[in-house]
């Protein structure tokens, strides 16, 4: 009886497989058949392999947000982040006024060892003009990147020393994954990861052990729009931070058999050091990784806002033409169990609006807008409250920052004036400026008596951007607002309008009422000026400090403005609320 059994099932699964393979037969020849069909009936001329590469997308599209289709021409391009090195000549470029500005050079790159420094234009590249409306940043990318070994001419403008010409032979060219990495103060250090790159566990034990050597006791490990990455290399990375045995993560998947992943090392670069780690919105994948396997095993203190809720991995898959597809093949699970992505079904371009709606029904401001149903409530290894279902809730809350955000400093950024201003002013005083002050600390010190804000807030002017200014006569504002809202009731004449509004308007306690409603507004008013005044004021320290001495004096300059990171600062100063936050 039981071989019969046995036998039946094993008929079952055949037909079930013969009937997979054959409805899949089925329908790659129906797709082939279509494509003939276009190509020898259709009343056009066609572009096969456009059709078959929007096929692609389309199919893909249905099936998830991140399973992606890459065209050959884009596949190094994609790849170039994560395998984190590109063939160039080692500089980071920003156009302005059609013109190429070097902003940094790489350490012992291929421009550094002859001579190019940061502050020189870019005016030829082998002999053609590089300047004017069809320089852009594909254009640069094309000319400057090649062949590991090969030679490009570039033609350097360089104040006080007109036009020069450079050889430069072409090599590899690293691309850091970590920001920046500093000391806060004497105890806390700070470290910026913005990708998992393939060197991205390198560069952070470098960085730890560079900050433990300043005295480091404490660290900040910063994820905030950390995109993600390797999933090998979040594993490695949560390695450096847990101790030996523990799960990280696993994934599984319908095709796909469950592979965990647990910490093989007992002497990781920062496994007993308390630990905050910062996260946002943007913070996914890889990342959300690390700050849940974290938070799963009660080893720091996460803080900021929620995160994306990417919990789905991709493998890579070639074709005949280089070309790629990135496909799904497993969802991954942390060590609760939960699984943080967030829901599809309503389709990828509902899936992408996710964040527009956080905003919109208050998450980004208040931690009680978000709610999950206790069917996604899981338990950490001290027995804390957790929840799946759309990314990692951090421990403390901080509302995203809305205070700063005059008109004033929206339109600042959104013209790029800080950018064009201190790419400007570095430019014309660099010398003098590195004569004066040659370290950051130097600089810093005497940032108040360089008194740049005036200048800055003129060559904005210039730019047609004016200073934010409080309205002087909020009653009579508010009340024209009053009465445009009593125009929207159909049911009231002209005649009641007019009399209704006239007898508002000479009651007393009513006129009372928009005057408190006034001095509120216009204290708001202030408030948001000067919190807006402050951040402008860091924010363009921080770009000149950037242009003057590298990337990582941006994010030291504009520390004391960013709330996350102050938070974190409080928390890691404070042991009893620290331990307090990793208890049940």
């Amino acid at each position: 009886m039981k071989r019969i059994f046995a036998i039946f099932i094993t008929i079952c699964v055949s037909t079930i497989v013969f009937a997979q393979k054959n409805g899949l037969e089925q329908n790659t020849k129906k797709m082939a058949r279509m494509m003939w069909l276009i190509e020898n009936y259709y009343v056009d001329t066609t572009n096969i392999s456009h059709l078959t590469e929007e096929g692609l997308k389309t199919m893909l599209k249905d099936l998830d947000p991140h399973s992606v289709y890459i065209p050959t021409s884009d596949v190094q391009k994609m790849n170039e982040p994560l395998q984190g090195n590109i063939i160039g000549i080692g500089v980071t470029f920003q156009l302005l006024n059609d013109t190429i500005h070097v902003m940094e050079v790489v350490a012992d790159g291929p421009a550094e060892k002859v001579g190019i420094l940061p502050g020189d234009r870019i005016v030829k590249v082998n002999d053609t003009l590089a300047i004017g409306d069809s320089i852009n940043n594909d254009w640069v990318m094309k000319h400057l990147r090649g062949k590991k070994g090969s030679k490009v001419k570039v033609g350097i403008q360089r104040s006080g020393r007109g036009e020069l010409s450079f050889d430069i032979i072409r090599d590899k060219i690293p691309l850091n994954s970590v920001d920046t990495y500093f000391m806060i103060d004497k105890e806390i250090g700070y470290i910026s990861l913005r990708r998992y790159a393939q060197a991205s566990r390198d560069e952070v034990v470098a960085a730890i052990d560079s900050l433990k050597k300043q005295g480091m006791k404490k660290l900040i490990f910063d994820l905030r729009s950390n995109g993600g990455g390797y999933l090998e290399t979040a594993f490695k990375i949560c390695d450096e931070f847990l101790p030996k045995d523990k799960l990280v993560v696993y994934t599984e998947g319908i095709h796909q058999q469950r592979q965990e992943f647990t910490t093989l090392s007992n002497n990781g670069a920062w496994e007993k050091g308390e630990l905050v780690i910062l996260t946002d919105e943007y913070t996914a994948s890889a990342s959300e990784i690390t700050s849940g396997a974290i938070q799963d095993w009660d080893r720091g203190v996460i803080i900021g806002r929620r995160t994306f809720g990417k919990g789905l991995v991709q493998r890579p898959f070639n074709f005949d033409d280089r070309s790629q597809v990135r496909l799904t093949i497993a969802r991954y699970y942390i060590p609760s169990g939960r699984c943080i992505q967030k829901p599809y079904e309503d389709g990828t371009d509902e899936y992408f609006k996710d964040y527009a709606k956080r905003l919109s029904h208050g998450e980004m401001i208040y931690a009680d807008s978000i709610s999950f149903p206790d069917s996604l409530k899981y338990k950490t290894y001290k027995g804390r409250t957790v929840y799946g279902g759309g990314g990692i809730m951090p421990d403390i809350f901080v509302s995203m920052d809305t205070s700063r955000a005059s008109d004033y400093y929206i339109n600042l950024r959104s013209k790029n004036l800080f950018n064009d201003f201190s790419i400007n002013y570095a430019e014309q005083n660099r010398e003098e400026l590195l004569k004066n002050y040659p370290t950051f600390e130097s600089f810093n010190a005497a940032w108040k008596d360089l008194n740049l804000i005036k200048e800055f807030e003129q060559y904005a002017l210039e730019k047609g951007v004016v200073r934010s200014e409080i309205k002087k006569d909020w009653v009579n504002a508010m009340f024209e607002d009053y009465l445009k809202d009593l125009k929207q009731d159909s049911s009231m004449t002209y005649q009641d309008y007019t009399s209704y509004a006239k007898a508002i308007f000479e009651n007393a306690e009513m006129r009372k009422t928009i005057m408190e409603k006034a001095q509120k507004e216009d204290e708001k008013s202030k408030e948001i000026i000067e919190n807006s005044d402050k951040h402008i004021d860091s924010v363009l320290k921080g770009f000149i400090a950037r242009n003057l001495y590298g990337t990582k004096y941006y994010y030291m300059s504009v520390q004391q403005n960013d709330e996350t990171l102050q938070k974190a600062v409080e928390v890691l100063k404070n042991n009893s609320l620290y331990k307090s936050l990793l208890k049940k």
